[in-house]
């Protein structure tokens, strides 16, 4: 099995090039997500670690600390999906890829994205259903903090988009035989 950061030689073989406007587009966006899911990782980071040093040397009970930090951690995962995916940076399995020719290894990539295109936008289409729900009935979180829940549904929402965006230009270039 390999992660994103161990299979990074094969990154530039398997990672569709932007090409066209729309994937310019998607690219710059994907940009702009990664700077701001990790300046929101780093925020999250700093609000946990003065959450343990309030509580440990002053005894303050901070509630929002927990869902401030799930807020901006969800937000950064599903924020930065797309930018993953055009990288080719998702978990993938490589022992099958090995045994494969390369024409039989490129039908099983364009099936797993399609696949997963599939899922993704049926994900994100659930994702906007319950982000109207919520933003319509007014929900709120169940803590004492109790902050909107479209806050972390509509990043939900939008990552799952843009995911799936992607995935579907990735598709779109291998079915043109666009060489990745």
């Amino acid at each position: 099995m390999a992660h994103g950061f161990d299979a990074a030689s094969d990154v530039v073989e398997t990672a569709v090039k932007p090409t066209g406007r729309i994937d310019r587009a998607l690219a710059a966006v994907n940009q702009v997500v990664v700077l701001l899911s990790s300046i929101a990782l780093v925020i999250a980071s700093i609000v946990l670690t003065y959450s343990v040093f309030s509580r440990y040397f002053f005894h303050f009970s901070t509630d929002w600390q927990d869902e401030l930090s799930v807020f901006l951690i969800v937000g950064a995962v599903f924020m930065s999906g797309a930018a993953i995916q055009a990288q080719r940076g998702h978990v993938a399995i490589e022992a099958i890829v090995g045994l494969l020719p390369a024409r039989s290894n490129r039908i099983r990539q364009t099936a797993v994205d399609i696949a997963s295109f599939v899922f993704c936008a049926f994900f994100a289409w659930k994702s906007w259903t319950l982000l109207e729900e919520a933003v319509t009935e007014n929900y709120h979180s169940g803590s004492t903090w109790g902050p909107p829940l479209w806050i972390p549904y509509s990043l939900m929402s939008v990552g799952m988009t843009l995911l799936s965006l992607q995935l579907l230009l990735q598709v779109v270039a291998q079915l043109r035989g666009r060489k990745p």
